[in-house]
Order: C-alpha cells, then structure tokens, then sequence
C-alpha cells in the first residue's frame, strides 16, 4: 500500500508539473523540481525505514533534505551533519539596455556582465579599468541607467576611481537617480525573491538591501531608488 501510494504521488507530480511548465519561468520551474524530488526521496526514505533498510533510508533522506534545503542540521551520528531549514543567499538583479547586474544579499558583492555595445557578454569583472571608464562614457551616451549602474559597481570595486576617470573622462553632470517604470517580474527580481514571495518576505529583503546599499557599504542611490521602487510595487499590489 506504501508503494501504491509513493507512485500515485509520483503520477500526479508529475501532471502538475507538466501542466505548468510552460507557463512557469524558469527560477520557479527548477525551485518546484527541487521540491518534488526532495518529499519525494523523504516519503522513499521512510517507506526504507518501515522496511528495516535503515542504512538506505538515512542516505535517501539526507538527500531528500538536501534538495529541500535543509542545510543547518542538529548532530547526528558519524559526523553526519544536520538538520534544519536555511535559506539560500539571495541575489538581486538590475537590468538596463546595455547592463545587468547582480548584487548579494548575503556578502554584498556585484558582478554584472555587458549585454550590448563593444563590449556585449562580457562580464565586468574581466574588464580593467581603463575599459570600464570607456564602457561608462558609452553608457553616459546611451544608457543613463547603465551608467549609474556601472558608477556603483566601480565605487565598490576601485575606490578612488573618481579622480582620474571624471578628470579626464565625460565632464558631463550626472544627473539624479529616477527609477523609470518596472514590471511585477523586475520587482521580485530586484528584490532578489522569487514570484508570489509573502509580503514579510519583500519587506525584510527590502531590509537587507538597504543595509548593503549604505554609504559605508559603497551604496548607490540609483540602486537604493529601484529597491525601494520594487518594495513599494509588490506592497502596493497587495493593498
């Protein structure tokens, strides 16, 4: 009877998940895989214990635990690490017409790759220094966002570059930061959450980023405005 019910679950997985794929993007789409493999080897797990396959039944299980995320775990035997929930670090990502760029929540770092121009698919932190003030004065041409966007990301990684660059680079004035327009998916995205996160969940990475965007941390007040722009989107939606 275990086993009948361990593949009825299986089967109906399955036509769910089929159903949605094609609408599901593909961040939640790997999430949902994640989680279904995961109670999945939990109920095999326990159908291994009920049958005395202990040895079995504990790998199958770490397993399943693993895929679910359950990294933190209390002591258990042999070394074997434990067990509890720990969410993964999460990331949030700003796009413009020649950027995207990505910022930790957990450490704070960016990274972001060039999507158009001279430079299309490269990834910023290959580039030296005199490349990446070209990049800027071709953003400043045709990209205000990205410029502003590539300003923070060199603010974090050459400080001081400022005095030689704007010296010698476009004199021209930078202006304030006005987050243009965004999509529901460009919220979640900047707020590093996935589509449909509850409100406390958009509230504390909202937190969290505003932390990292701090003067003292290299902040950026074009990426604090889009931040605070998307917690205000998602909050306003559910009013």
């Amino acid at each position: 009877m275990i086993a009948l019910g361990l593949g009825v679950l299986v089967l109906v997985g399955l036509w769910w998940l089929g159903r949605h794929a094609s609408t599901a993007s593909p961040s939640v789409l790997a999430r949902l895989i994640r989680q279904g493999g995961g109670w999945l080897a939990l109920a095999a797990a326990a159908l291994l214990f009920l049958r005395g396959r202990f040895d079995m039944a504990t790998a199958v299980g770490l397993g399943g635990a693993w895929l679910l995320g359950w990294r933190q775990m209390p002591p258990l035997p042999f070394g074997l690490g434990g067990l509890g929930p720990q969410r993964a670090s999460a990331t949030s990502r700003v796009r413009s017409a020649m950027l995207e760029m990505e910022l930790d929540h957990a450490s704070g770092a960016m990274r972001g790759t060039v999507l158009a121009g001279s430079l299309a698919g490269q990834a910023l932190d290959g580039l030296a220094l005199p490349r990446l003030t070209a990049l800027l004065s071709e953003c400043r041409a045709t990209d205000p966002d990205g410029a502003r966007l590539l300003e923070a990301y060199l603010d974090r990684r050459f400080a001081g570059w400022r005095v030689d660059a704007e010296a010698h680079g476009d004199p021209r004035p930078r202006g304030a930061a006005q987050p243009g327009a965004m999509t529901e998916e460009e919220a979640y995205q900047i707020l590093g959450l996935e589509r449909g996160a509850p409100l406390e969940e958009v509230r504390r990475a909202h937190r969290t980023l505003m932390k990292r965007l701090h003067p003292d941390q290299g902040g950026s007040d074009y990426l604090a405005a889009r931040v605070n722009a998307a917690k205000d989107f998602l909050l306003n939606r559910h009013r």
